[in-house]
């Protein structure tokens, strides 16, 4: 949960950052490992967009992490913590279908996160709010191909 106006402080905004950081690094992981999984021709195209994803999410990592060293704030990597920062984790499907599912899902939860943290920073830091736009826009580009994708497996 965001705080509100009356309790935004420079800290709340780090830790914002470092969830979806943590966030970010999950969903590259989830995405990597989906495209490891698949097998078989009928796959291949679902694979390559998942592998696609997956390094979308690692650029927005960078980004995020990037910012956060800007603020003065020192990006969590150590595997525990970003487990506990992640707003989504890695979970296997075990059919094509599972894993776009599970993969829209968190897109679609990504797509709600950053609107209010874009909310949070629209008054206080308009360089983070114009970075979270872009993954936002990213994010919704990713959940419309993989609506599209579950609509044609």
């Amino acid at each position: 949960m965001i705080a509100s106006p009356g309790q935004r402080s420079p800290h709340e905004g780090l830790r914002l950052l470092n969830d979806a950081f943590g966030t970010e690094i999950v969903c590259a992981l989830r995405y990597r490992r989906h495209h490891f999984i698949l097998q078989g021709i009928s796959a291949c195209g679902v694979a390559g967009i998942f592998l696609l994803h997956s390094n979308e999410e690692q650029w927005h990592a960078d980004q995020i992490s990037a910012r956060i060293v800007r603020l003065g704030g020192i990006p969590t990597l150590c595997p525990d913590k970003l487990r506990a920062f992640a707003l989504a984790d890695i979970v296997s499907g075990t059919s094509v279908q599972e894993m776009i599912v599970q993969n829209l899902i968190a897109e679609r939860f990504a797509v709600e996160t950053y609107r209010e943290m874009i909310g949070y920073f629209s008054s206080l830091d308009s360089a983070t709010r114009i970075l979270l736009e872009g993954i936002l826009i990213a994010k919704q580009e990713h959940a419309a191909d993989l609506s599209v994708l579950l609509e044609t497996e």
